[in-house]
């Protein structure tokens, strides 16, 4: 019989990749969400389920027993633009209750957990960060996507929990939040040109684009974590793992090149937009790379040692994927 993998947080931007990732796999597949899913139950292969990350510890460990799967992967919580409350509760202390339950089941099960890149804080320019580098996170996600990990090793270190935390850099591919930088970008070029624009070019106003980043495809991260759920477990439990491409990309770059994918007449500025009271994501503007993170390049070594992992899609193609995926939608639409 299959073995059975269950996704939390399954219809979102990587729940998505990694449903389908884990049936490619040859898994049975559970996708769990918090509300209802876009798409009809059975319809795309999957069993889906309902279950509110709120929810007590026995409510999990009443999940976890009537699924009774072989992985679990926690790919639920909440980034762009939440309140702070939100992704404590959300992202840290649903992560902690997760690890209590899967640790209690009678029959064993690996937990897979997707960290942040976030995690670690600032780095210095030139600099690739390794997991055993300090983490000082400056924003509340990164805090709380850190108290996530350290309360799914300290399960680990207290109770014998098999989970392994696979630290993920800033994923983009099809599917991207359209609340995110690339995912904001895309959507505007998408959109249909303006009927009487008198031949001169839109103005994408973005924050200022100063920031290099370590960018990795969603579809990449999907294959890290099905090799986290069947490497040998004395190899991967405990450990963080970095999921990256492995090198420093300037965010402008990106940004330029969607547009000249997009193949429309963009005149790209930058400002910096007033902050946006009560909110917490990674940035105060969800377009924004938060500046003070201007650098960040991860370490896969370990990566490539522990899973025999390496990222197999470039750039381009994530960003080409990323434009048609929005561009759909988009066409369906305008012929409706």
């Amino acid at each position: 019989m299959a073995p059975t993998a269950l996704v939390l947080g399954g219809t979102g931007f990587m729940g998505g990749h990694l449903c389908a990732a884990f049936r490619a796999a040859g898994h049975r597949v559970v996708c769990v969400s918090r509300g209802r899913s876009r798409t009809r139950p059975g319809d795309d292969g999957l069993v889906h389920l309902h279950h509110e990350l709120g929810a007590p510890t026995q409510d999990v460990a009443a999940l976890l027993a009537d699924v009774a799967p072989q992985v679990i992967v926690n790919a639920a919580g909440v980034v762009w633009q939440a309140e702070e409350a939100r992704m404590w509760s959300l992202n840290a202390r649903f992560a902690e209750r997760l690890a209590h339950a899967t640790a209690a089941l009678a029959t064993p099960a690996r937990l897979v957990q997707l960290g942040s890149s976030h995690e670690y804080g600032p780095s210095e320019p030139g600099t690739s960060t390794a997991e055993d580098a300090v983490c000082a996170p400056v924003s509340v996600y990164g805090r709380t996507k850190l108290a996530a990990t350290e309360a799914v090793l300290d399960t680990v270190r207290e109770r014998g929990l098999a989970a392994v935390v696979l630290r993920v850099a800033n994923a983009t591919g099809p599917g991207v939040p359209a609340n995110s930088l690339l995912g904001t970008v895309a959507h505007r070029l998408a959109a249909p040109a303006p009927a009487h624009d008198g031949g001169e070019r839109a103005e994408l106003r973005l924050a200022p684009l100063r920031a290099q980043r370590d960018f990795v495809d969603v579809r990449d991260v999907a294959a890290a974590a099905v090799l986290a759920a069947t490497a040998p477990a004395g190899e991967v439990t405990g450990r963080v793992i970095n999921i990256a491409r492995g090198e420093a990309v300037p965010v402008r770059r990106l940004v330029e090149r969607l547009i000249a994918l997009a193949d429309r007449p963009v005149r790209l500025t930058e400002h910096r937009p007033p902050p946006e009271p009560g909110r917490a994501g990674p940035g105060q503007d969800a377009r924004v790379l938060r500046a003070d993170l201007e650098w960040q390049q991860l370490d896969i070594s370990r990566a490539r040692r522990l899973l025999g992992w390496q990222p197999a899609v470039d750039l381009d193609t994530s960003l080409t994927d990323l434009l048609a995926a929005v561009r759909l939608p988009e066409q369906e639409r305008t012929r409706t």
